[in-house]
This record gives structure tokens, C-alpha cells and sequence, in this order.
């Protein structure tokens, strides 16, 4: 391989078998392995990543994105989506389609004994808010130029006054 194949397969290739992984847990409900696909390469409007979350536990908070659509495939496990207050089945081979805004709040369970493994691809869109209806919070998540992450978790009681601290 030429040196501009491997820097072009740097770019536009990702193996989800042999990405680098992270554990995000949070006891007593919260256990999922994260594989980040789209981090690094160049894609600049689509996310990836290959989520396993663990038997009896969920992947994140109940929440929905402002401007973010997003999309699930199953590949492997059971579970349920909690979504617009209901909890719907799902299992391998569903493909799940969440549109942005207040009425698709959701989020993933592993209410199985087994893995439950799928596929999230999501649009990039910044700036973004997401609101977590569960705990009352809301996230406001920002890109810089150079790809730093500027992002702000509060509760919407903790707001400033639009004069604060202004001379």
C-alpha cells in the first residue's frame, strides 16, 4: 500500500472490530462499551460508534437532541426502547429511527441476560442542546474550529439572568 492509500484509509476506513474502546458505567444502572467510529476521520456531518451495553443495564440517561436525528441497528441481544414514555421491544436486525425534538425522548435497555450489542450513526450537528427529562438537566454542546468540545450541563433553575455580571 502507498503512503497516500494508508493516509486515505486512515481517513475513511474504521474497523468496528478492531476500534479502540471505552467503558462508560455509572452503578447501579448504567454499563455500556463504546467503540467512537467517526473520531479521527473525516467525516465532519455523520457519528458512529458500536455500543454493547450489558445484560439488565442501559446505555445513557433518557434524553432527546434539539437539532441531532439519530439512528440504531441492532446486531446483536434484546432489549427494550424507552421512548415517548413507552417501552417498545427490540432485538437483532431492528432498525430504529429517532428525529430530534421533545416528542422521541429516548434511551436503550438491556432488559436480557445477554449482551445487547448495536450500532448508533447519528448527524453532527453543532451547536446542540440535549434536555434529560429524567433528571431535568440539559446539555448545550458547541465545536470549536480546531475540534475542541465545548459543552455545559445544568439544570434550567440554575440560569443566569441575561444581564448577569454585565456592567
Amino acid at each position: 500500500m502507498t503512503e497516500r492509500a494508508r493516509e486515505l484509509a486512515g481517513k475513511l476506513i474504521r474497523n468496528f472490530n478492531a476500534a479502540s474502546t471505552v467503558r462508560e458505567t455509572r452503578d447501579p444502572l448504567y454499563d455500556t462499551v463504546c467503540a467512537r467510529l467517526g473520531t479521527g476521520t473525516a467525516a465532519s456531518k455523520l457519528g458512529a460508534s458500536i455500543d454493547t451495553v450489558a445484560p439488565g443495564k442501559r446505555s445513557c440517561p433518557y434524553h432527546f437532541h434539539y437539532a441531532q436525528e439519530e439512528m440504531f441497528i441492532v446486531l446483536e441481544g434484546s432489549g427494550s426502547l424507552r421512548v415517548a414514555g413507552e417501552l417498545l421491544p427490540i432485538g437483532c436486525g431492528d432498525v430504529i429511527f429517532i428525529p430530534p425534538g421533545p416528542d422521541y425522548p429516548h434511551q436503550i435497555i438491556n432488559t436480557s441476560d445477554a449482551p445487547l450489542k448495536y450500532l448508533s450513526i447519528s448527524t453532527r450537528e453543532t451547536p446542540e442542546l440535549v434536555e434529560y427529562p429524567d433528571s431535568g438537566k440539559y446539555s448545550a454542546i458547541a465545536y470549536q474550529p480546531d475540534a475542541t468540545r465545548v459543552s455545559v450541563v445544568q439544570r434550567a433553575e440554575n440560569g443566569l439572568d441575561y444581564w448577569d455580571g454585565e456592567p
